[in-house]
Protein backbone atom coordinates (compact mmCIF):
# COMPACT_ATOMS: atom_id res chain seq x y z
CA UNK A 1 0.00 0.00 0.00
CA UNK A 2 1.12 3.59 -0.64
CA UNK A 3 0.95 6.51 1.81
CA UNK A 4 1.96 10.13 1.40
CA UNK A 5 3.08 12.29 4.34
CA UNK A 6 4.34 15.87 4.16
CA UNK A 7 7.41 17.24 5.90
CA UNK A 8 9.87 20.10 5.38
CA UNK A 9 13.53 20.69 4.61
CA UNK A 10 15.89 23.69 4.61
CA UNK A 11 17.29 25.19 1.41
CA UNK A 12 19.49 28.18 2.17
CA UNK A 13 17.48 30.00 4.84
CA UNK A 14 14.09 29.08 3.40
CA UNK A 15 11.91 26.12 4.14
CA UNK A 16 11.00 23.61 1.45
CA UNK A 17 7.98 21.31 1.61
CA UNK A 18 8.99 17.68 1.07
CA UNK A 19 6.59 14.86 0.26
CA UNK A 20 7.52 11.59 1.98
CA UNK A 21 6.08 8.76 -0.13
CA UNK A 22 6.09 5.32 1.47
CA UNK A 23 5.30 2.17 -0.51
CA UNK A 24 5.11 -1.27 1.11
CA UNK A 25 4.97 -4.34 -1.13
CA UNK A 26 5.52 -8.06 -0.90
CA UNK A 27 9.05 -9.39 -1.12
CA UNK A 28 12.22 -9.79 0.89
CA UNK A 29 12.61 -7.26 3.75
CA UNK A 30 14.35 -4.30 2.12
CA UNK A 31 14.51 -0.65 3.22
CA UNK A 32 15.16 1.56 0.19
CA UNK A 33 15.45 5.33 0.72
CA UNK A 34 15.74 7.58 -2.36
CA UNK A 35 15.57 11.34 -3.05
CA UNK A 36 19.15 12.51 -2.37
CA UNK A 37 19.21 11.86 1.41
CA UNK A 38 22.30 12.62 3.51
CA UNK A 39 23.81 10.29 6.10
CA UNK A 40 21.53 11.49 8.93
CA UNK A 41 18.45 10.62 6.86
CA UNK A 42 19.82 7.24 5.81
CA UNK A 43 20.38 6.37 9.46
CA UNK A 44 16.71 7.07 10.16
CA UNK A 45 16.01 3.39 9.37
CA UNK A 46 17.35 2.26 12.74
CA UNK A 47 15.70 5.07 14.73
CA UNK A 48 12.32 4.52 13.07
CA UNK A 49 12.48 0.72 13.48
CA UNK A 50 13.25 0.96 17.20
CA UNK A 51 10.70 3.73 17.85
CA UNK A 52 7.90 1.69 16.22
CA UNK A 53 8.88 -1.61 17.88
CA UNK A 54 9.42 -0.13 21.36
CA UNK A 55 5.91 1.35 21.37
CA UNK A 56 4.13 -1.92 20.73
CA UNK A 57 3.46 -1.57 17.00
CA UNK A 58 4.27 -4.13 14.33
CA UNK A 59 7.08 -3.17 11.94
CA UNK A 60 6.33 -4.59 8.46
CA UNK A 61 8.95 -7.12 7.38
CA UNK A 62 8.38 -6.43 3.68
CA UNK A 63 9.90 -4.33 0.92
CA UNK A 64 9.73 -0.69 2.02
CA UNK A 65 10.46 2.03 -0.53
CA UNK A 66 10.62 5.66 0.64
CA UNK A 67 10.91 8.59 -1.75
CA UNK A 68 11.66 12.16 -0.66
CA UNK A 69 10.25 14.50 -3.29
CA UNK A 70 11.36 16.66 -5.01
CA UNK A 71 14.10 14.17 -5.78
CA UNK A 72 16.53 16.65 -7.38
CA UNK A 73 17.23 18.64 -4.17
CA UNK A 74 19.62 17.27 -1.56
CA UNK A 75 17.97 16.59 1.81
CA UNK A 76 19.82 17.04 5.09
CA UNK A 77 19.06 16.53 8.78
CA UNK A 78 16.86 14.31 10.92
CA UNK A 79 13.59 16.17 10.21
CA UNK A 80 12.05 13.15 8.48
CA UNK A 81 12.12 10.52 11.25
CA UNK A 82 8.57 11.28 12.40
CA UNK A 83 6.94 11.50 8.93
CA UNK A 84 8.74 8.31 7.80
CA UNK A 85 7.50 6.44 10.88
CA UNK A 86 3.90 7.67 10.42
CA UNK A 87 4.10 6.86 6.71
CA UNK A 88 5.22 3.27 7.38
CA UNK A 89 2.47 2.70 9.95
CA UNK A 90 -0.19 4.09 7.59
CA UNK A 91 1.08 2.27 4.49
CA UNK A 92 1.19 -1.06 6.36
CA UNK A 93 -2.32 -0.40 7.72
CA UNK A 94 -1.13 -0.80 11.30
CA UNK A 95 -2.96 2.45 12.03
CA UNK A 96 -5.80 4.23 10.22
CA UNK A 97 -5.85 8.01 10.20
CA UNK A 98 -9.12 9.82 10.73
CA UNK A 99 -7.64 13.20 9.84
CA UNK A 100 -6.74 14.31 6.34
CA UNK A 101 -2.96 13.86 6.27
CA UNK A 102 -2.64 16.06 3.18
CA UNK A 103 -3.46 19.05 5.41
CA UNK A 104 -0.67 18.32 7.91
CA UNK A 105 3.11 18.67 8.01
CA UNK A 106 5.17 16.41 10.33
CA UNK A 107 8.63 17.38 11.60
CA UNK A 108 10.79 15.73 14.24
CA UNK A 109 13.74 13.50 15.09
CA UNK A 110 12.95 10.26 16.94
CA UNK A 111 14.81 8.63 19.77
CA UNK A 112 14.93 4.83 19.99
CA UNK A 113 12.08 4.84 22.48
CA UNK A 114 9.94 7.22 20.44
CA UNK A 115 10.61 10.61 22.02
CA UNK A 116 10.41 13.49 19.53
CA UNK A 117 13.56 15.58 19.72
CA UNK A 118 13.92 19.24 18.66
CA UNK A 119 15.46 20.21 15.32
CA UNK A 120 17.18 23.30 13.91
CA UNK A 121 15.49 25.65 11.47
CA UNK A 122 11.90 25.16 12.60
CA UNK A 123 10.83 28.74 11.84
CA UNK A 124 11.55 28.74 8.07
CA UNK A 125 9.91 25.33 7.79
CA UNK A 126 6.72 26.53 9.48
CA UNK A 127 6.72 29.57 7.20
CA UNK A 128 7.00 27.25 4.18
CA UNK A 129 4.11 25.13 5.46
CA UNK A 130 1.93 28.22 5.92
CA UNK A 131 2.82 29.57 2.48
CA UNK A 132 1.80 26.24 0.95
CA UNK A 133 -1.62 26.48 2.65
CA UNK A 134 -1.29 23.58 5.10
CA UNK A 135 -3.75 23.77 7.98
CA UNK A 136 -1.50 22.44 10.77
CA UNK A 137 2.04 21.38 11.53
CA UNK A 138 3.15 18.86 14.16
CA UNK A 139 6.49 19.85 15.70
CA UNK A 140 8.67 18.74 18.65
CA UNK A 141 7.42 20.22 21.91
CA UNK A 142 10.68 22.11 22.50
CA UNK A 143 10.29 23.85 19.11
CA UNK A 144 6.67 24.90 19.73
CA UNK A 145 7.39 28.41 21.01
CA UNK A 146 9.53 29.29 17.98
CA UNK A 147 7.07 27.65 15.57
CA UNK A 148 4.09 29.51 17.05
CA UNK A 149 5.53 32.86 15.92
CA UNK A 150 3.97 32.10 12.53
CA UNK A 151 0.31 32.96 12.32
CA UNK A 152 -2.39 31.46 10.06
CA UNK A 153 -1.35 27.85 10.74
CA UNK A 154 -2.02 25.64 13.77
CA UNK A 155 1.11 24.56 15.62
CA UNK A 156 0.63 21.22 17.40
CA UNK A 157 3.44 20.34 19.85
CA UNK A 158 4.21 16.66 20.43
CA UNK A 159 6.57 15.03 22.90
CA UNK A 160 6.30 11.36 21.82
CA UNK A 161 5.38 9.45 18.68
CA UNK A 162 2.57 7.69 20.55
CA UNK A 163 0.96 11.10 21.17
CA UNK A 164 1.01 11.78 17.41
CA UNK A 165 -0.47 8.36 16.61
CA UNK A 166 -3.26 8.87 19.17
CA UNK A 167 -4.04 12.26 17.58
CA UNK A 168 -4.23 11.17 13.93
CA UNK A 169 -6.31 8.11 14.87
CA UNK A 170 -8.80 10.34 16.69
CA UNK A 171 -8.21 9.00 20.22
CA UNK A 172 -6.92 12.27 21.73
CA UNK A 173 -6.46 15.95 20.97
CA UNK A 174 -3.34 18.11 20.83
CA UNK A 175 -3.92 21.68 21.95
CA UNK A 176 -2.48 24.26 19.50
CA UNK A 177 0.39 26.37 20.85
CA UNK A 178 -0.32 30.13 20.64
CA UNK A 179 2.12 33.00 21.20
CA UNK A 180 1.74 36.78 21.11
CA UNK A 181 4.56 37.84 18.77
CA UNK A 182 3.87 41.54 19.35
CA UNK A 183 4.67 41.09 23.03
CA UNK A 184 8.26 40.18 22.22
CA UNK A 185 8.79 43.30 20.10
CA UNK A 186 7.17 45.76 22.51
CA UNK A 187 9.31 44.73 25.49
CA UNK A 188 11.92 47.30 26.49
CA UNK A 189 15.52 46.53 25.60
CA UNK A 190 18.11 47.04 28.32
CA UNK A 191 21.74 47.81 27.52
CA UNK A 192 24.71 47.68 29.86
CA UNK A 193 26.42 50.58 28.06
CA UNK A 194 25.23 54.04 27.04
CA UNK A 195 26.44 57.00 24.99
CA UNK A 196 26.07 59.22 28.07
CA UNK A 197 29.24 57.54 29.37
CA UNK A 198 31.30 58.85 26.44
CA UNK A 199 33.09 62.12 27.12
CA UNK A 200 33.62 64.40 24.12
CA UNK A 201 33.69 62.89 20.59
CA UNK A 202 30.60 64.86 19.59
CA UNK A 203 31.42 64.76 15.87
CA UNK A 204 31.80 60.96 15.94
CA UNK A 205 28.53 60.57 17.86
CA UNK A 206 26.80 62.66 15.21
CA UNK A 207 28.29 60.50 12.45
CA UNK A 208 27.05 57.38 14.26
CA UNK A 209 23.57 58.88 14.57
CA UNK A 210 23.48 59.44 10.80
CA UNK A 211 24.84 55.91 10.19
CA UNK A 212 22.17 54.33 12.42
CA UNK A 213 19.31 56.38 10.96
CA UNK A 214 20.06 55.57 7.32
CA UNK A 215 21.92 52.27 7.77
CA UNK A 216 25.16 53.64 6.32
CA UNK A 217 28.55 51.88 6.51
CA UNK A 218 31.10 53.70 8.66
CA UNK A 219 34.87 53.73 9.17
CA UNK A 220 36.54 55.26 12.26
CA UNK A 221 40.21 56.15 11.98
CA UNK A 222 42.24 57.29 14.97
CA UNK A 223 45.14 56.56 17.34
CA UNK A 224 45.09 53.84 20.03
CA UNK A 225 43.06 54.79 23.08
CA UNK A 226 40.92 57.35 21.30
CA UNK A 227 37.74 55.38 21.98
CA UNK A 228 36.96 53.69 18.64
CA UNK A 229 36.01 50.32 20.13
CA UNK A 230 34.12 51.94 23.02
CA UNK A 231 32.03 53.96 20.57
CA UNK A 232 31.38 50.93 18.37
CA UNK A 233 30.10 48.86 21.31
CA UNK A 234 27.61 51.61 22.14
CA UNK A 235 26.42 51.87 18.56
CA UNK A 236 23.93 49.03 19.12
CA UNK A 237 22.10 51.16 21.72
CA UNK A 238 20.92 53.69 19.10
CA UNK A 239 19.88 51.30 16.33
CA UNK A 240 16.24 51.63 15.21
CA UNK A 241 13.68 49.10 16.39
CA UNK A 242 13.02 46.05 14.26
CA UNK A 243 9.72 45.46 12.50
CA UNK A 244 7.96 42.08 12.72
CA UNK A 245 9.11 41.23 9.19
CA UNK A 246 12.73 42.11 9.96
CA UNK A 247 12.67 40.15 13.21
CA UNK A 248 11.34 37.01 11.52
CA UNK A 249 13.90 37.33 8.71
CA UNK A 250 16.82 37.48 11.15
CA UNK A 251 15.37 34.74 13.34
CA UNK A 252 15.25 32.39 10.33
CA UNK A 253 19.03 32.68 9.94
CA UNK A 254 19.73 32.06 13.62
CA UNK A 255 17.23 29.20 13.66
CA UNK A 256 18.96 27.17 10.92
CA UNK A 257 22.37 27.73 12.55
CA UNK A 258 21.14 26.73 16.01
CA UNK A 259 22.12 30.05 17.61
CA UNK A 260 18.77 31.08 19.09
CA UNK A 261 19.88 29.78 22.52
CA UNK A 262 16.40 29.49 23.94
CA UNK A 263 15.15 32.79 22.48
CA UNK A 264 12.21 32.16 20.13
CA UNK A 265 12.57 35.51 18.37
CA UNK A 266 15.47 37.87 17.65
CA UNK A 267 14.13 41.27 18.73
CA UNK A 268 17.41 43.23 18.79
CA UNK A 269 19.50 43.96 15.73
CA UNK A 270 22.47 41.59 15.57
CA UNK A 271 25.91 42.94 16.50
CA UNK A 272 28.67 40.63 15.24
CA UNK A 273 32.33 41.30 16.02
CA UNK A 274 34.54 38.55 14.53
CA UNK A 275 38.25 38.29 15.40
CA UNK A 276 40.72 39.39 12.74
CA UNK A 277 41.99 35.79 12.36
CA UNK A 278 38.63 34.70 10.90
CA UNK A 279 38.76 32.71 7.67
CA UNK A 280 37.09 33.86 4.47
CA UNK A 281 34.60 30.97 4.64
CA UNK A 282 33.59 31.80 8.22
CA UNK A 283 33.17 35.46 7.29
CA UNK A 284 30.95 35.13 4.21
CA UNK A 285 29.65 31.58 4.54
CA UNK A 286 30.14 28.35 2.63
CA UNK A 287 31.88 25.08 3.41
CA UNK A 288 31.32 21.56 2.13
CA UNK A 289 27.76 21.79 3.41
CA UNK A 290 27.08 25.54 3.01
CA UNK A 291 26.23 27.49 6.13
CA UNK A 292 25.71 31.22 6.75
CA UNK A 293 28.78 33.25 7.69
CA UNK A 294 29.22 36.31 9.88
CA UNK A 295 27.92 38.67 7.17
CA UNK A 296 24.61 36.77 7.16
CA UNK A 297 24.47 36.50 10.94
CA UNK A 298 24.79 40.32 10.91
CA UNK A 299 21.84 40.63 8.49
CA UNK A 300 19.78 43.76 9.29
CA UNK A 301 22.29 44.46 12.06
CA UNK A 302 25.94 45.44 12.49
CA UNK A 303 29.20 43.79 11.45
CA UNK A 304 32.03 45.35 13.47
CA UNK A 305 35.59 44.87 12.20
CA UNK A 306 38.00 46.13 14.86
CA UNK A 307 41.47 46.97 13.50
CA UNK A 308 40.34 46.41 9.92
CA UNK A 309 43.83 46.17 8.28
CA UNK A 310 44.66 43.19 10.53
CA UNK A 311 42.08 41.06 8.71
CA UNK A 312 43.26 39.01 5.75
CA UNK A 313 43.05 41.06 2.59
CA UNK A 314 41.28 38.20 0.82
CA UNK A 315 38.62 38.20 3.55
CA UNK A 316 38.12 41.96 3.27
CA UNK A 317 37.80 41.85 -0.50
CA UNK A 318 35.00 39.29 -0.45
CA UNK A 319 32.94 41.82 1.51
CA UNK A 320 32.62 43.97 -1.59
CA UNK A 321 29.93 41.85 -3.25
CA UNK A 322 27.58 41.51 -0.24
CA UNK A 323 28.04 45.22 0.59
CA UNK A 324 26.84 46.05 -2.91
CA UNK A 325 24.19 43.38 -3.49
CA UNK A 326 23.08 42.65 0.12
CA UNK A 327 23.29 38.91 -0.56
CA UNK A 328 25.98 36.21 -0.60
CA UNK A 329 25.95 33.64 -3.38
CA UNK A 330 27.53 30.30 -2.43
CA UNK A 331 28.11 27.81 -5.26
CA UNK A 332 29.18 24.25 -4.50
CA UNK A 333 28.94 20.93 -6.34
CA UNK A 334 26.13 19.83 -4.04
CA UNK A 335 24.20 23.11 -3.99
CA UNK A 336 23.97 26.74 -5.03
CA UNK A 337 22.57 28.87 -2.23
CA UNK A 338 21.91 32.56 -1.66
CA UNK A 339 22.09 33.97 1.88
CA UNK A 340 20.84 37.46 2.81
CA UNK A 341 23.61 39.83 3.94
CA UNK A 342 22.20 43.33 4.31
CA UNK A 343 24.50 44.43 7.11
CA UNK A 344 25.80 47.76 8.38
CA UNK A 345 29.61 47.72 8.44
CA UNK A 346 31.32 49.52 11.30
CA UNK A 347 35.10 49.38 10.99
CA UNK A 348 37.95 50.91 12.95
CA UNK A 349 41.65 51.25 12.22
CA UNK A 350 44.80 53.12 13.19
CA UNK A 351 46.22 55.69 10.76
CA UNK A 352 49.59 53.89 10.62
CA UNK A 353 51.33 50.76 12.01
CA UNK A 354 52.38 52.48 15.26
CA UNK A 355 49.02 54.24 15.45
CA UNK A 356 50.20 57.76 16.11
CA UNK A 357 50.32 59.42 12.71
CA UNK A 358 48.69 62.89 13.03
CA UNK A 359 48.38 62.43 16.81
CA UNK A 360 49.03 65.63 18.75
CA UNK A 361 50.53 63.92 21.81
CA UNK A 362 52.79 61.21 20.32
CA UNK A 363 55.42 61.24 17.62
CA UNK A 364 54.82 58.80 14.75
CA UNK A 365 57.73 56.37 14.24
CA UNK A 366 56.61 55.05 10.85
CA UNK A 367 58.19 55.75 7.48
CA UNK A 368 56.05 56.99 4.57
CA UNK A 369 56.41 53.57 2.91
CA UNK A 370 55.22 51.78 6.05
CA UNK A 371 52.18 54.06 6.27
CA UNK A 372 51.40 53.56 2.59
CA UNK A 373 51.65 49.77 2.87
CA UNK A 374 49.49 49.75 6.01
CA UNK A 375 46.74 51.87 4.52
CA UNK A 376 46.98 49.85 1.31
CA UNK A 377 45.60 46.83 3.14
CA UNK A 378 42.19 48.48 2.75
CA UNK A 379 41.64 48.67 -1.00
CA UNK A 380 40.14 51.63 -2.82
CA UNK A 381 37.07 49.70 -4.07
CA UNK A 382 36.27 48.57 -0.51
CA UNK A 383 36.80 52.07 0.88
CA UNK A 384 34.54 53.45 -1.84
CA UNK A 385 31.69 51.32 -0.44
CA UNK A 386 31.97 52.88 3.02
CA UNK A 387 29.56 55.82 3.27
CA UNK A 388 30.98 57.57 6.34
CA UNK A 389 34.67 58.01 7.09
CA UNK A 390 35.34 59.91 10.29
CA UNK A 391 38.42 60.75 12.30
CA UNK A 392 38.44 59.92 16.01
CA UNK A 393 40.81 62.18 17.90
CA UNK A 394 42.20 61.66 21.37
CA UNK A 395 39.85 62.86 24.13
CA UNK A 396 41.07 66.03 25.85
CA UNK A 397 41.48 66.30 29.62
CA UNK A 398 38.87 69.05 29.73
CA UNK A 399 36.27 66.64 28.34
CA UNK A 400 37.22 63.89 30.80
CA UNK A 401 36.90 66.22 33.80
CA UNK A 402 33.62 67.72 32.60
CA UNK A 403 30.93 66.56 35.07
CA UNK A 404 28.05 67.47 32.78
CA UNK A 405 26.31 64.32 31.59
CA UNK A 406 26.41 63.72 27.85
CA UNK A 407 23.35 62.98 25.73
CA UNK A 408 22.00 59.49 26.40
CA UNK A 409 21.52 56.69 23.91
CA UNK A 410 17.76 56.91 24.49
CA UNK A 411 17.66 60.53 23.31
CA UNK A 412 19.73 59.75 20.21
CA UNK A 413 17.66 56.65 19.49
CA UNK A 414 14.46 58.70 19.59
CA UNK A 415 15.71 60.84 16.70
CA UNK A 416 16.92 57.73 14.87
CA UNK A 417 13.51 56.05 15.22
CA UNK A 418 11.75 59.17 13.98
CA UNK A 419 13.95 59.22 10.86
CA UNK A 420 13.39 55.48 10.48
CA UNK A 421 9.59 56.00 10.58
CA UNK A 422 9.87 58.57 7.81
CA UNK A 423 11.82 56.09 5.67
CA UNK A 424 9.38 53.22 6.31
CA UNK A 425 6.46 55.40 5.22
CA UNK A 426 8.33 56.74 2.17
CA UNK A 427 9.47 53.32 0.95
CA UNK A 428 6.44 51.24 1.92
CA UNK A 429 5.90 50.28 -1.73
CA UNK A 430 9.59 49.87 -2.65
CA UNK A 431 10.55 46.77 -0.63
CA UNK A 432 13.45 48.58 1.07
CA UNK A 433 13.87 49.75 4.66
CA UNK A 434 16.63 52.39 4.66
CA UNK A 435 18.05 55.26 2.59
CA UNK A 436 21.29 53.33 2.07
CA UNK A 437 19.36 50.72 0.06
CA UNK A 438 18.19 53.20 -2.59
CA UNK A 439 18.96 52.28 -6.19
CA UNK A 440 20.00 54.85 -8.80
CA UNK A 441 16.42 55.13 -10.10
CA UNK A 442 15.05 55.48 -6.58
CA UNK A 443 17.60 58.22 -5.82
CA UNK A 444 16.20 60.25 -8.72
CA UNK A 445 12.70 59.67 -7.38
CA UNK A 446 13.20 60.40 -3.67
CA UNK A 447 16.31 62.63 -3.52
CA UNK A 448 15.48 65.60 -5.70
CA UNK A 449 18.18 68.30 -5.71
CA UNK A 450 17.68 71.98 -6.51
CA UNK A 451 19.98 73.99 -8.75
CA UNK A 452 22.25 75.11 -5.89
CA UNK A 453 22.51 71.57 -4.55
CA UNK A 454 23.33 70.18 -8.00
CA UNK A 455 26.02 72.82 -8.45
CA UNK A 456 27.54 71.93 -5.07
CA UNK A 457 27.57 68.22 -5.96
CA UNK A 458 29.16 68.96 -9.35
CA UNK A 459 31.90 70.98 -7.67
CA UNK A 460 32.52 68.22 -5.10
CA UNK A 461 32.54 65.51 -7.78
CA UNK A 462 35.26 67.27 -9.78
CA UNK A 463 37.38 68.52 -6.88
CA UNK A 464 37.28 65.35 -4.77
CA UNK A 465 37.57 63.05 -7.79
CA UNK A 466 34.56 61.04 -6.67
CA UNK A 467 33.41 57.80 -8.26
CA UNK A 468 29.76 57.48 -9.35
CA UNK A 469 29.22 55.17 -6.37
CA UNK A 470 30.62 57.75 -3.93
CA UNK A 471 28.50 60.45 -5.61
CA UNK A 472 25.32 58.47 -4.98
CA UNK A 473 26.36 57.61 -1.43
CA UNK A 474 26.74 61.31 -0.59
CA UNK A 475 23.21 61.97 -1.84
CA UNK A 476 21.89 59.08 0.27
CA UNK A 477 23.69 60.51 3.30
CA UNK A 478 22.15 63.91 2.62
CA UNK A 479 18.73 62.24 2.42
CA UNK A 480 19.27 60.70 5.88
CA UNK A 481 20.50 64.00 7.37
CA UNK A 482 17.38 65.72 6.02
CA UNK A 483 15.20 62.99 7.57
CA UNK A 484 16.90 63.49 10.95
CA UNK A 485 15.93 67.15 10.70
CA UNK A 486 12.40 66.13 9.67
CA UNK A 487 12.49 67.90 6.34
CA UNK A 488 11.66 66.45 2.94
CA UNK A 489 13.77 68.86 0.91
CA UNK A 490 17.53 68.21 0.68
CA UNK A 491 19.38 71.53 0.90
CA UNK A 492 23.00 72.68 0.79
CA UNK A 493 23.58 72.24 4.53
CA UNK A 494 22.60 68.57 4.30
CA UNK A 495 24.94 67.98 1.38
CA UNK A 496 27.70 69.94 3.09
CA UNK A 497 27.55 67.70 6.16
CA UNK A 498 27.46 64.59 3.96
CA UNK A 499 30.58 65.75 2.09
CA UNK A 500 32.47 66.04 5.38
CA UNK A 501 32.06 62.30 5.86
CA UNK A 502 34.00 61.57 2.63
CA UNK A 503 37.17 63.56 3.36
CA UNK A 504 39.32 61.00 5.15
CA UNK A 505 40.15 58.97 2.04
CA UNK A 506 41.69 62.09 0.48
CA UNK A 507 43.48 63.16 3.66
CA UNK A 508 45.23 59.88 4.35
CA UNK A 509 45.08 57.62 1.32
CA UNK A 510 46.19 60.20 -1.29
CA UNK A 511 48.99 61.73 0.79
CA UNK A 512 51.50 59.07 -0.18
Amino acid sequence: MLSSIYSCSIHGIDGLVVEVEVDISSGLPVYALVGLPDTAIKESKERVFSAIKNNGFRYPMKKITINLAPANIKKEGAYYDLPIAIGILCASEVITSVVSLKDYVFIGELSLKGDIRPVKGILPMVLAARNNHFKAIIVPEENALEASLVKEIKVLPAKHIYQVIEYITGKTEIKPYITDIDGFLTSEQEHSVDFSEVKGQESVKRAMEVAAAGYHNMLMLGPPGSGKTMLAKRFATILPKMTVEESLEVTKIYSITGLLKGKPLITERPFRSPHHTISTTSLVGGGTFPKPGEVSLAHLGVLFLDEMPEFKKSALEVLRQPMEDNVVNISRVSASITYPASFLLIASMNPCPCGYYSDEEHQCQCTPRQIKNYLGKVSGPLLDRIDIQTEVKRTKIEDLQDNEKAESSKDICTRVNNARSIQLERYKNEKIYFNSQLSANQINKYCHLGKNEELLMRHAFERMNLSPRAYHKIIKLARTIADLRNTEKIDETHIGEALQYRNLDRKYWEMY
